[in-house]
């Protein structure tokens, strides 16, 4: 089998998620593949941004506005990668769910490993309402590495 040669792994900005780019970024550096890193994620609404200018004034709001936490996440996160010795890594924020972003990315850059953290996957929550690792691993069309990050 070869190499892998696109790593798709998917982070929120937690520490966990975290930990799993950690590791597709390990193994990005190893095979040389090129590591896109997926953050999904939902804008704030209009009347919540209002409300944020309205308690924090205009000269502060500025910093809310215009930037998501997925886009400090994805930065963060390719810093952690490039340390971890990856050389080719893209971001990707998207607005929408985790798993059909994850999916819609992998089939895109035609990817051939998907990595996720393990969080939430032997919860309670996890087993009723399911969990972004188990239903990642059951849906997905490429390998899946689910990364002990909690």
């Amino acid at each position: 089998m070869a190499a892998y040669q696109t790593i798709v792994v998917g982070t929120d900005g937690s520490d966990s998620s975290f930990r799993a780019v950690d590791r597709a970024a390990l193994i990005a550096a190893d095979t040389g593949a090129t590591l896109v890193i997926v953050s999904a994620y939902h804008p704030a609404r209009a009347e919540d941004l209002a409300r944020v200018q309205d308690q924090l004034g205009q000269d502060v709001a500025y910093q809310v506005v215009g930037s998501t936490p997925a886009e400090e996440a994805v930065r963060t996160a390719s810093e952690r990668a490039r340390a971890a010795g990856a050389t080719k890594v893209d971001t990707v924020v998207v607005d929408g769910e985790p798993v059909p972003t994850l999916a819609r990315v992998v089939a895109e850059r035609a990817a051939d490993l998907l990595v996720v953290g393990n969080r939430g996957l032997n919860t309670l929550a996890g087993r009723i309402l399911g969990s972004v690792p188990s239903e990642a691993a059951r849906k997905s069309r490429v390998d899946v590495l689910i990364v002990h990050t909690t």
